[in-house]
């Protein structure tokens, strides 16, 4: 823990005014926040529609086109983010209690719950005010340094942790995953009325688990149905980043902890990506 952190803990409990707390607090994340151009929080309305796995291949096709980027796990009961990755050990520390993040071989900075805990399989039990602090050191006391993207997994739906996020970084915009289908849909006209509520810009929306070709016959198969994300975002007035096929493949690669953007550039669900990502720039 940094000395920052230390006296935002003691005006906290008590030490200063509510008033001085908060500009102690906002000083804080102000300086390391400013070293971060953009700041993108992956979030979905449910589980399963594969937004980790987007957000890793995010940030991998960003780190491979020369940008500087950082991500950062903040799904705290269930962090995947290291695994995904490839990343083993824990975090080491600097002299000065800055925490280092692991850099994987396509020069991305990573932080994660997971690479905090000595056992991997020991369950994270917290409450709100807990996951909110370690949010915020997650910011504060990184040595991110000079980026020019963090990306930022959030657990699935609209809780603690993509609040936490909102209220940290205030400049950070949100890319929605979703799946074509109904039931994933329902869930993701919450996630769009939390970031209106809240004040959270929208930079796109991702259809994930979209149809592809037959390996066998090459007809075009629907698993989850298809264009319900393009019809959603068109309706909400949202910028449509673009449609990912399913593909077994993204889910081996994530588990051997080569995201399938560095492991198979040219594969169907990494072009499609790289799409997405064209739009999403051209949209920054």
């Amino acid at each position: 823990m940094t000395d920052n952190h230390k006296q935002e803990n003691n005006c906290s409990s008590g030490g200063c005014s509510g008033g001085a707390a908060a500009a102690l607090q906002k000083a804080v994340l102000e300086k390391p926040l400013a070293h971060i151009r953009h700041k993108l929080m992956v979030m979905s309305g449910k589980g399963g529609v594969g937004k980790s796995s987007v957000a890793c291949n995010l940030a991998v096709e960003l780190g491979r086109r020369g940008y500087r980027v950082g991500l950062m796990d903040v799904d705290l009961h269930g962090p995947s983010i290291a695994g995904m990755m490839g990343l083993t050990g824990l975090l080491e520390i600097t002299n000065k209690r800055r925490v280092i993040p692991k850099l994987t071989q396509d020069n991305v900075k990573v932080i994660s719950m997971q690479s905090l805990l000595p056992d991997r399989d020991r369950a994270v039990i917290w409450r709100g005010p807990a996951k909110h602090g370690v949010i915020r050191q997650f910011i504060s006391d990184v040595q991110w340094g000079e980026l020019d993207f963090l990306v930022i997994d959030a657990p699935p739906g609209t809780g603690d942790e993509p609040l936490s996020v909102v209220q940290s970084i205030p400049e950070a915009k949100a890319v929605i995953v979703t799946t074509p289908q109904e039931v994933a849909l329902a869930d993701v006209r919450k996630s769009i009325n939390f970031c209106r509520t809240v004040r959270l810009d929208i930079a796109g929306m991702v259809e994930n688990m979209g149809p592809f070709p037959c390996p066998c016959c090459n007809r075009i198969i629907a698993p989850f149905q298809e264009g319900g994300g393009k019809k959603m975002a068109l309706s909400e007035s949202i910028n449509f980043l673009g449609t990912l096929p399913f593909d077994p493949k993204v889910v081996q690669a994530c588990d051997t902890g080569v995201p399938i953007i560095g492991h198979d550039p040219r594969s169907a669900f990494s072009v499609a990506l790289a799409k997405c990502v064209d739009t999403l720039l051209a949209s920054l």
